[in-house]
């Protein structure tokens, strides 16, 4: 990276892609090196495919749930604490699998994200715990038999936000 970073056509080639998705609404605000972001080390062994049949010479992939939920912990922020809630609810991820997972994403070199990174492990690790507790009570509380095929995803899935709602509502005519 520090190569690509070294030479100007780099540069050049940034400042052209954020140009061109302007009018987009999209950016691009910068590269990170798994050094800069909390990330497991083996976590290209670990991608996740994203469907893509569509496509003849395009395969996407995303980094685990686990690594996801780690690049998401460098920030105090509202909106990726939501993100790692959605991740969460989406795949289950254990308290034990967290901790395994902090110590492995190696030092931030930013030393304030490192310390917001530290900071954020028993919040994620608690909520980890608190939403397994949550699906536990659930499969205790429910029949053991359900004609509905779906039974598990209509008594996991939250509905949508109030925000989300009324951002809807603003698209109506």
């Amino acid at each position: 990276m520090s190569k690509i970073e070294a030479g100007s056509q780099f540069w050049k080639a940034i400042e052209l892609t954020k140009k061109d998705l302007e009018s987009s609404g999209l950016y691009l605000s910068h590269l990170f090196t798994d050094r800069q972001i909390a990330i497991t080390p083996d976590w290209l062994d670990k991608l996740v495919s994203i469907p893509s049949e569509g496509y003849r010479f395009l395969r996407l992939f995303r980094p685990s749930a686990i690594d996801l939920i780690l690049t998401k912990m460098m920030r105090n922020d509202r909106k990726d604490m939501d993100d790692i809630r959605f991740i969460m609810a989406q795949e289950r991820i254990s308290e034990s699998e967290l901790q395994a997972a902090f110590p492995r994403s190696g030092k931030l070199e930013v030393p304030e994200q490192q310390k917001i990174f530290v900071a954020m492990q028993p919040i994620v690790a608690r909520l980890a715990r608190e939403m397994e507790q949550h699906r536990q009570r659930i499969i205790d509380s429910s029949p053991q038999h359900s004609l509905d095929p779906n039974w598990w995803v209509k008594l996991t899935m939250q509905g949508p936000s109030k925000r989300d709602i009324e951002k809807d509502r603003s698209l109506e005519p």
